[in-house]
């Protein structure tokens, strides 16, 4: 099924999350949901509070942006439930990054190269893993989620004042865009 998306000025957005039981009741049909959801709205990325829920989950399929230049997107899809990022390392890099919850909104964002994160997977095995690239860019920003921070929290404040106008608009949801929003009251 697919979810709407909770979009820029929601509270939720600027929430920390909590961590998910092994127990949770319906975590299985929450993460297909989560996919179909970001495949439905072009994302590689989706993390719950971007679904309405404060859970300490996001989900990554770069699969489909797999390039010659970047062999290691080849099959890079993975459920992160309670993580942990232990450290981040490298020389840090700038790109375009976006977000399925403040649409038609690009922005230049330096984050580190390397990503260490520990956390479970969907049946429950903790792994400690470390990415590089785009890979760890992915991470860094569905984590941030978690955290309560949106990649616009990296830009500088100049760059924020111009997106204003844009940040309201999606706010009252007048965007227009191909996948079900849900609006902050």
């Amino acid at each position: 099924m697919i979810l709407p998306v909770t979009v820029y000025g929601d509270p939720l957005l600027r929430k920390v999350t909590k961590p998910i039981e092994k127990n949770f009741e319906g975590l299985h049909e929450l993460i297909e949901n989560m996919y179909e959801t970001m495949y439905h709205s072009d994302g590689v990325g989706l993390a719950a509070p971007q679904v309405g829920l404060s859970l300490r989950m996001f989900i990554v399929d770069a699969t489909p942006a797999a390039t010659k230049e970047e062999p290691e997107l080849a099959d890079f899809k993975k459920v992160f439930i309670n993580p942990q990022i232990i450290s981040t390392s490298g020389k840090p890099w700038s790109f375009e990054e976006g977000c399925l919850s403040l649409p038609h909104i690009h922005e230049e964002v330096l984050r580190d190269e390397e990503v260490v994160i520990k956390y479970v997977d969907e049946n429950w095995v903790e792994k400690t893993e470390t990415y590089n690239g785009y890979p760890a860019r992915i991470i860094q920003h569905e984590y941030d989620h978690l955290e309560g921070i949106l990649f616009i929290d990296h830009i500088s404040q100049l760059r924020k004042r111009l997106l204003k106008s844009k940040l309201t608009a999606i706010s009252k949801g007048k965007v227009n865009v191909s996948y079900k929003i849900k609006v902050p009251k």
